[in-house]
């Protein structure tokens, strides 16, 4: 996870109506994210050869109140996966801007407390690398904290096809994660992301590490109602 400061005007295009952009000290961030789907069911059911797969996206973080209290959650401004039938079922299921395009990785242990982790995609323009090394023991993430802040959301947010907002939920523990010795992205997302925003991608990162994953339920998401969000 590559977590950069942006300024929030570069996002406020993506953000969807009833939700708001979300902070960290004053600092609205967007990570690029590259990690494995690994035994994937879609209602319950495994697709053959479609099941364990990587992933790359661009997120950032926005935040809804209602009833029940703040929820935190993310919004995509891309995912990439290496399978156009994966990307056609997850637009579908959850109306996010995914793509399909050639993908590569690679986790290796350095020494015994050293991972080297890689993930990549093709465009036209060649070959785009996220590179990390991660060094020590792994942590929860403590309360309050940027790691925190970054890998702990638990619901999805997206732009309906009417730019009405959709909502699902994700439930995961939480992740322990390991900071970043190294980081570096390699490329040009300019096709992808304009050229403000993949400008930033081209600066050090804010932040950096990894994480280690775990079961995750993604729910099937559902349409605000309108009379929710009126007036903003």
């Amino acid at each position: 996870m590559l977590n950069y400061v942006v300024d929030p005007a570069l996002l406020l295009q993506y953000v969807p109506a009833g939700t708001e952009l979300d902070s960290w000290d004053g600092k609205t961030f967007a990570s690029l994210v590259g990690f494995r789907f690994l035994r994937t069911r879609v209602l319950g059911i495994p697709f053959p050869f479609h099941c364990n797969f990587d992933e790359i996206n661009l997120r950032f973080y926005v935040r809804r109140t209602d009833e029940t209290g703040v929820k935190r959650g993310v919004v995509f401004i891309h995912e990439i996966v290496p399978r156009w039938a994966i990307a056609a079922i997850a637009r579908g299921f959850y109306h996010e801007r995914y793509l399909a395009r050639p993908m590569a990785h690679s986790v290796d242990n350095l020494t015994s407390t050293r991972i080297a982790a890689m993930y990549a995609w093709k465009s036209a323009g060649g070959w785009n690398r996220i590179n990390l090394v991660a060094a020590g023991e792994p942590v929860l993430p403590e309360e309050g904290s940027h790691e925190q802040f970054i890998t702990e959301h638990y619901w999805g947010y997206a732009k309906g096809k009417r730019g009405d907002c959709i909502e699902y939920r994700v439930e995961h523990p939480p992740w322990r994660v390991w900071q970043a010795s190294e980081a570096s992205f390699e490329g040009d997302t300019e096709e992808l992301y304009g050229r403000r925003l993949a400008s930033i991608l081209k600066q050090a990162p804010y932040s950096a590490f990894l994480a280690e994953g775990s079961d995750i339920a993604v729910y099937r998401g559902g349409t605000l109602p309108e009379r929710l969000f009126a007036g903003q």
